[in-house]
Protein backbone atom coordinates (compact mmCIF):
# COMPACT_ATOMS: atom_id res chain seq x y z
CA UNK A 1 0.00 0.00 0.00
CA UNK A 2 1.00 3.49 -0.47
CA UNK A 3 -0.40 6.59 0.89
CA UNK A 4 -0.70 10.09 -0.89
CA UNK A 5 -0.94 13.03 1.36
CA UNK A 6 -2.34 16.45 -0.72
CA UNK A 7 -3.72 19.41 0.13
CA UNK A 8 -4.75 19.91 -3.06
CA UNK A 9 -7.88 17.17 -4.25
CA UNK A 10 -11.19 17.25 -5.86
CA UNK A 11 -13.76 18.23 -6.00
CA UNK A 12 -11.59 21.53 -5.20
CA UNK A 13 -10.50 22.68 -8.59
CA UNK A 14 -7.27 23.49 -10.03
CA UNK A 15 -3.90 22.49 -11.89
CA UNK A 16 -2.59 21.11 -8.86
CA UNK A 17 -5.88 19.04 -8.05
CA UNK A 18 -6.51 17.62 -11.23
CA UNK A 19 -2.44 16.54 -11.35
CA UNK A 20 -2.82 14.91 -7.94
CA UNK A 21 -6.32 13.34 -8.60
CA UNK A 22 -5.01 11.88 -12.04
CA UNK A 23 -1.85 10.28 -10.08
CA UNK A 24 -4.34 8.71 -7.49
CA UNK A 25 -6.25 7.30 -9.89
CA UNK A 26 -3.68 6.15 -11.90
CA UNK A 27 -1.52 4.42 -9.26
CA UNK A 28 -5.11 2.81 -7.84
CA UNK A 29 -5.07 0.57 -10.74
CA UNK A 30 -1.37 -0.31 -9.82
CA UNK A 31 -1.37 -0.31 -6.39
CA UNK A 32 -3.36 -0.46 -3.40
CA UNK A 33 -3.83 3.40 -2.10
CA UNK A 34 -5.14 5.39 0.32
CA UNK A 35 -5.58 9.42 0.24
CA UNK A 36 -5.56 11.69 3.11
CA UNK A 37 -6.63 14.76 2.07
CA UNK A 38 -7.82 18.03 2.83
CA UNK A 39 -12.41 18.54 3.72
CA UNK A 40 -14.04 19.65 0.56
CA UNK A 41 -17.82 21.30 0.82
CA UNK A 42 -19.70 18.22 -1.13
CA UNK A 43 -16.53 16.01 -0.75
CA UNK A 44 -19.07 12.68 0.11
CA UNK A 45 -20.17 12.32 -3.68
CA UNK A 46 -17.35 12.45 -4.96
CA UNK A 47 -15.27 10.31 -2.69
CA UNK A 48 -18.29 7.84 -2.78
CA UNK A 49 -17.20 7.29 -6.54
CA UNK A 50 -13.81 6.60 -6.05
CA UNK A 51 -12.23 2.83 -5.81
CA UNK A 52 -10.10 3.85 -2.76
CA UNK A 53 -10.27 5.03 0.29
CA UNK A 54 -10.09 9.08 0.96
CA UNK A 55 -9.85 10.07 4.37
CA UNK A 56 -10.84 14.10 4.60
CA UNK A 57 -9.20 16.17 7.85
CA UNK A 58 -10.91 19.06 8.31
CA UNK A 59 -10.21 22.39 10.51
CA UNK A 60 -7.86 25.69 10.31
CA UNK A 61 -5.15 25.43 8.14
CA UNK A 62 -2.11 25.03 10.81
CA UNK A 63 -4.40 22.70 12.88
CA UNK A 64 -5.73 20.71 9.94
CA UNK A 65 -1.78 19.88 8.88
CA UNK A 66 -0.91 18.92 12.46
CA UNK A 67 -4.05 16.61 12.89
CA UNK A 68 -2.92 15.22 9.34
CA UNK A 69 -0.07 14.56 10.23
CA UNK A 70 -1.08 12.75 13.00
CA UNK A 71 -3.42 10.61 11.05
CA UNK A 72 -0.87 9.50 9.10
CA UNK A 73 1.41 8.59 11.97
CA UNK A 74 -0.94 6.55 13.25
CA UNK A 75 -2.22 5.18 10.52
CA UNK A 76 1.71 4.21 9.90
CA UNK A 77 1.72 2.47 12.80
CA UNK A 78 -1.03 -0.34 12.51
CA UNK A 79 -0.72 -0.81 9.11
CA UNK A 80 1.80 -2.18 6.11
CA UNK A 81 2.48 0.47 4.12
CA UNK A 82 5.68 0.80 1.38
CA UNK A 83 5.53 5.06 0.99
CA UNK A 84 4.20 8.13 1.26
CA UNK A 85 3.42 10.11 -1.88
CA UNK A 86 2.85 13.65 -0.72
CA UNK A 87 2.25 16.74 -3.19
CA UNK A 88 3.90 19.37 -1.03
CA UNK A 89 7.08 19.51 1.27
CA UNK A 90 4.84 20.63 3.88
CA UNK A 91 2.60 17.39 4.07
CA UNK A 92 5.99 15.83 4.90
CA UNK A 93 7.17 17.83 7.26
CA UNK A 94 5.37 16.27 10.54
CA UNK A 95 5.59 12.70 9.30
CA UNK A 96 7.82 10.76 11.23
CA UNK A 97 8.43 6.92 10.03
CA UNK A 98 11.26 5.50 7.55
CA UNK A 99 9.20 4.17 5.36
CA UNK A 100 10.05 5.79 1.75
CA UNK A 101 9.17 9.05 1.03
CA UNK A 102 8.73 10.76 -2.15
CA UNK A 103 7.19 14.66 -2.88
CA UNK A 104 6.52 16.25 -5.50
CA UNK A 105 7.65 19.62 -6.36
CA UNK A 106 5.96 22.78 -8.73
CA UNK A 107 8.17 25.43 -8.75
CA UNK A 108 6.44 28.66 -6.63
CA UNK A 109 6.51 26.56 -3.12
CA UNK A 110 10.08 26.29 -3.45
CA UNK A 111 11.00 29.42 -4.87
CA UNK A 112 12.29 30.82 -1.36
CA UNK A 113 15.84 32.95 -0.84
CA UNK A 114 18.83 30.90 -0.21
CA UNK A 115 19.31 30.89 3.41
CA UNK A 116 15.63 32.61 4.60
CA UNK A 117 13.87 30.43 7.26
CA UNK A 118 11.27 28.99 4.69
CA UNK A 119 14.65 27.59 2.83
CA UNK A 120 15.77 25.98 4.97
CA UNK A 121 12.47 24.14 6.32
CA UNK A 122 11.92 23.03 2.14
CA UNK A 123 15.66 21.66 2.57
CA UNK A 124 15.64 19.75 5.82
CA UNK A 125 12.60 18.58 4.52
CA UNK A 126 13.69 17.36 0.86
CA UNK A 127 16.92 16.39 1.50
CA UNK A 128 16.03 13.97 4.34
CA UNK A 129 13.82 12.08 1.45
CA UNK A 130 14.31 9.02 -0.71
CA UNK A 131 12.69 11.00 -3.72
CA UNK A 132 12.20 14.37 -5.20
CA UNK A 133 9.67 14.39 -8.44
CA UNK A 134 9.86 17.55 -10.12
CA UNK A 135 7.55 18.63 -12.82
CA UNK A 136 9.76 20.00 -15.17
CA UNK A 137 13.34 20.29 -15.56
CA UNK A 138 13.02 24.31 -14.98
CA UNK A 139 11.88 23.13 -11.36
CA UNK A 140 14.35 20.60 -11.15
CA UNK A 141 17.15 23.46 -12.07
CA UNK A 142 15.32 25.94 -9.64
CA UNK A 143 15.35 23.37 -6.70
CA UNK A 144 19.52 22.55 -6.74
CA UNK A 145 20.07 26.00 -7.15
CA UNK A 146 17.96 26.50 -4.08
CA UNK A 147 19.62 23.80 -2.10
CA UNK A 148 18.05 20.16 -2.77
CA UNK A 149 20.71 17.41 -3.62
CA UNK A 150 21.29 16.95 -7.42
CA UNK A 151 20.67 13.29 -6.44
CA UNK A 152 17.70 13.25 -4.89
CA UNK A 153 15.66 14.79 -8.22
CA UNK A 154 14.15 13.26 -11.11
CA UNK A 155 11.46 14.88 -13.36
CA UNK A 156 8.61 13.26 -13.97
CA UNK A 157 6.16 15.90 -16.06
CA UNK A 158 1.92 15.91 -14.90
CA UNK A 159 -0.12 13.69 -16.99
CA UNK A 160 -2.97 14.52 -18.47
CA UNK A 161 -6.61 11.70 -19.29
CA UNK A 162 -6.97 11.46 -23.65
CA UNK A 163 -9.71 14.03 -24.32
CA UNK A 164 -13.18 12.91 -24.37
CA UNK A 165 -15.59 13.74 -27.62
CA UNK A 166 -17.00 17.53 -27.91
CA UNK A 167 -20.74 18.25 -26.76
CA UNK A 168 -22.12 19.51 -29.57
CA UNK A 169 -23.87 21.66 -27.81
CA UNK A 170 -21.17 23.42 -26.57
CA UNK A 171 -19.49 23.44 -29.91
CA UNK A 172 -22.79 25.21 -31.28
CA UNK A 173 -22.91 27.97 -28.57
CA UNK A 174 -19.16 28.72 -29.17
CA UNK A 175 -19.77 29.75 -33.02
CA UNK A 176 -22.80 31.59 -32.08
CA UNK A 177 -20.73 33.61 -29.19
CA UNK A 178 -17.80 34.21 -31.92
CA UNK A 179 -19.31 33.94 -35.52
CA UNK A 180 -16.93 35.92 -37.65
CA UNK A 181 -14.46 36.50 -34.73
CA UNK A 182 -10.92 35.56 -36.14
CA UNK A 183 -8.19 35.22 -35.65
CA UNK A 184 -8.75 33.20 -32.00
CA UNK A 185 -6.35 33.04 -28.87
CA UNK A 186 -7.00 31.86 -25.78
CA UNK A 187 -5.94 31.37 -21.96
CA UNK A 188 -6.98 29.23 -19.37
CA UNK A 189 -5.94 29.84 -15.95
CA UNK A 190 -5.91 31.85 -12.86
CA UNK A 191 -5.64 35.74 -13.25
CA UNK A 192 -2.65 36.04 -11.93
CA UNK A 193 0.61 38.60 -12.54
CA UNK A 194 2.77 35.89 -13.61
CA UNK A 195 0.45 34.36 -16.62
CA UNK A 196 0.61 37.66 -17.59
CA UNK A 197 -2.41 38.12 -19.40
CA UNK A 198 -1.44 41.88 -19.40
CA UNK A 199 1.22 41.93 -22.18
CA UNK A 200 -1.38 39.95 -24.54
CA UNK A 201 -3.47 42.20 -23.96
CA UNK A 202 -1.08 45.14 -24.88
CA UNK A 203 0.06 43.21 -27.90
CA UNK A 204 -3.76 43.16 -28.94
CA UNK A 205 -3.78 46.86 -29.40
CA UNK A 206 -1.21 46.72 -32.20
CA UNK A 207 -2.41 43.18 -33.41
CA UNK A 208 -5.92 44.43 -34.25
CA UNK A 209 -4.23 47.10 -36.69
CA UNK A 210 -3.65 44.00 -38.99
CA UNK A 211 -6.50 41.66 -37.86
CA UNK A 212 -9.46 43.56 -37.22
CA UNK A 213 -11.75 40.76 -35.96
CA UNK A 214 -8.96 39.04 -33.75
CA UNK A 215 -10.25 38.21 -30.40
CA UNK A 216 -8.78 37.03 -26.98
CA UNK A 217 -10.77 34.63 -24.87
CA UNK A 218 -9.88 34.55 -21.40
CA UNK A 219 -11.21 31.82 -19.34
CA UNK A 220 -10.85 31.96 -15.19
CA UNK A 221 -10.81 34.22 -12.28
CA UNK A 222 -8.28 35.38 -9.75
CA UNK A 223 -7.03 38.39 -8.20
CA UNK A 224 -6.02 40.11 -11.60
CA UNK A 225 -9.32 40.06 -12.89
CA UNK A 226 -10.51 43.89 -12.29
CA UNK A 227 -7.34 45.14 -13.20
CA UNK A 228 -7.40 43.69 -16.70
CA UNK A 229 -10.92 44.66 -17.60
CA UNK A 230 -10.12 48.23 -16.45
CA UNK A 231 -7.19 47.73 -19.06
CA UNK A 232 -9.38 46.41 -22.03
CA UNK A 233 -11.30 49.56 -21.15
CA UNK A 234 -8.35 51.66 -21.13
CA UNK A 235 -6.71 50.15 -24.72
CA UNK A 236 -10.73 50.45 -26.32
CA UNK A 237 -10.21 46.46 -26.42
CA UNK A 238 -13.58 45.76 -25.10
CA UNK A 239 -14.40 44.29 -28.87
CA UNK A 240 -11.92 42.01 -28.72
CA UNK A 241 -11.70 40.88 -25.64
CA UNK A 242 -14.37 38.01 -23.45
CA UNK A 243 -13.88 37.17 -20.60
CA UNK A 244 -15.50 34.08 -19.20
CA UNK A 245 -15.82 32.39 -15.58
CA UNK A 246 -17.65 29.96 -13.89
CA UNK A 247 -18.56 28.16 -17.20
CA UNK A 248 -19.03 24.33 -17.87
CA UNK A 249 -16.10 22.23 -18.70
CA UNK A 250 -18.22 21.33 -22.05
CA UNK A 251 -18.43 24.92 -22.91
CA UNK A 252 -14.17 25.39 -21.90
CA UNK A 253 -13.37 22.45 -24.28
CA UNK A 254 -14.94 23.74 -26.95
CA UNK A 255 -13.96 27.59 -26.57
CA UNK A 256 -10.58 25.75 -26.85
CA UNK A 257 -11.00 23.53 -29.68
CA UNK A 258 -12.25 26.32 -31.57
CA UNK A 259 -9.32 28.81 -30.96
CA UNK A 260 -5.95 28.95 -32.99
CA UNK A 261 -3.80 30.05 -30.22
CA UNK A 262 -3.02 29.00 -26.45
CA UNK A 263 -1.51 32.47 -25.10
CA UNK A 264 0.48 32.06 -21.79
CA UNK A 265 3.71 33.48 -22.24
CA UNK A 266 4.38 33.71 -18.19
CA UNK A 267 6.61 35.60 -16.32
CA UNK A 268 8.49 35.14 -12.37
CA UNK A 269 6.37 37.56 -10.78
CA UNK A 270 8.33 37.96 -6.84
CA UNK A 271 8.76 34.15 -5.85
CA UNK A 272 5.70 33.24 -7.93
CA UNK A 273 6.60 31.56 -11.01
CA UNK A 274 5.15 28.79 -13.46
CA UNK A 275 6.97 25.50 -12.82
CA UNK A 276 5.06 23.25 -15.57
CA UNK A 277 1.88 24.64 -17.54
CA UNK A 278 -0.44 21.26 -17.78
CA UNK A 279 -2.79 23.93 -19.78
CA UNK A 280 -0.46 23.90 -22.38
CA UNK A 281 -0.74 20.07 -22.96
CA UNK A 282 -4.73 20.35 -22.66
CA UNK A 283 -4.70 22.82 -25.23
CA UNK A 284 -2.72 20.80 -27.32
CA UNK A 285 -4.84 17.96 -27.19
CA UNK A 286 -7.03 19.62 -29.23
CA UNK A 287 -4.44 20.45 -31.94
CA UNK A 288 -3.97 24.05 -30.53
CA UNK A 289 -0.28 25.45 -30.34
CA UNK A 290 0.71 27.35 -27.52
CA UNK A 291 2.79 30.94 -27.20
CA UNK A 292 4.90 30.43 -23.54
CA UNK A 293 7.41 32.09 -21.56
CA UNK A 294 11.12 30.95 -21.20
CA UNK A 295 10.40 31.93 -17.64
CA UNK A 296 8.95 28.67 -16.28
CA UNK A 297 8.78 25.35 -16.98
CA UNK A 298 6.87 25.89 -20.67
CA UNK A 299 10.03 24.23 -22.83
CA UNK A 300 9.12 20.84 -21.46
CA UNK A 301 6.04 20.78 -22.72
CA UNK A 302 6.12 23.27 -25.85
CA UNK A 303 8.72 22.27 -28.65
CA UNK A 304 9.94 25.89 -29.76
CA UNK A 305 9.23 26.41 -33.63
CA UNK A 306 7.57 22.73 -33.83
CA UNK A 307 4.28 22.88 -31.85
CA UNK A 308 4.44 26.25 -30.43
CA UNK A 309 6.67 28.82 -29.51
CA UNK A 310 8.73 30.28 -26.34
CA UNK A 311 9.34 33.76 -26.00
CA UNK A 312 10.41 36.32 -23.47
CA UNK A 313 7.14 37.35 -21.67
CA UNK A 314 8.99 40.32 -19.77
CA UNK A 315 9.11 41.95 -23.77
CA UNK A 316 5.96 43.13 -25.25
CA UNK A 317 7.83 43.19 -28.65
CA UNK A 318 8.56 39.51 -28.05
CA UNK A 319 5.31 38.70 -26.96
CA UNK A 320 3.61 40.71 -29.84
CA UNK A 321 6.11 39.11 -32.59
CA UNK A 322 5.63 35.80 -31.56
CA UNK A 323 1.90 36.06 -32.18
CA UNK A 324 2.22 37.58 -35.41
CA UNK A 325 4.83 34.72 -36.35
CA UNK A 326 2.04 32.19 -35.28
CA UNK A 327 -0.55 34.05 -37.01
CA UNK A 328 1.35 34.84 -40.94
CA UNK A 329 0.51 32.13 -43.81
CA UNK A 330 -2.15 30.49 -40.59
CA UNK A 331 1.30 29.05 -39.41
CA UNK A 332 -0.44 27.74 -36.43
CA UNK A 333 -2.31 24.96 -37.94
CA UNK A 334 0.94 23.04 -38.66
CA UNK A 335 2.15 23.55 -35.12
CA UNK A 336 -0.99 22.90 -34.19
CA UNK A 337 -0.98 19.25 -35.52
CA UNK A 338 2.80 18.83 -34.73
CA UNK A 339 1.52 19.70 -30.65
CA UNK A 340 -1.73 16.56 -30.79
CA UNK A 341 0.86 14.26 -31.68
CA UNK A 342 3.00 15.46 -28.85
CA UNK A 343 0.25 15.57 -26.09
CA UNK A 344 0.42 11.89 -26.29
CA UNK A 345 3.05 11.57 -24.68
CA UNK A 346 2.05 13.17 -21.53
CA UNK A 347 -1.22 10.88 -21.19
CA UNK A 348 -1.37 9.33 -18.02
CA UNK A 349 -0.95 5.44 -18.86
CA UNK A 350 2.29 6.73 -20.27
CA UNK A 351 3.59 8.87 -17.21
CA UNK A 352 2.52 6.43 -14.44
CA UNK A 353 5.34 3.85 -15.64
CA UNK A 354 7.93 6.59 -14.67
CA UNK A 355 6.42 5.92 -10.97
CA UNK A 356 6.00 2.58 -11.02
CA UNK A 357 9.98 2.54 -12.51
CA UNK A 358 10.89 4.35 -9.05
CA UNK A 359 8.34 3.06 -6.26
Amino acid sequence: MYLIVTRSFPPELGGMQSLIWGLSKEMSKNFMIKVFADYQENHKEFDGKVNFSIERVGGIKFLRKIRKAQLVNEFLKENKVQGIIADHWKSLELIKTDKKKYCLIHGKEINHPKGSLLNKRIIKVLNNIDQVIANSEYTKKLAIDNGVAYDKIIVINPGVDPVQELNKKALEKVESLLKVKTPRLITVSRFDKRKNHEKIIMALRNLKQQHPDIVYICIGYGDEEENLKKLVQELDLSAQVMFFKDISNDLKNALIAKSNIFVMPSIIHKTSVEGFGIAYIEAAQYGIPSLGGEDGGASDVIVHEKTGLICDGNELDDVYSSIENLLKDKKYIEYGKAAKINSQNFHWNKIIEKYKGIL
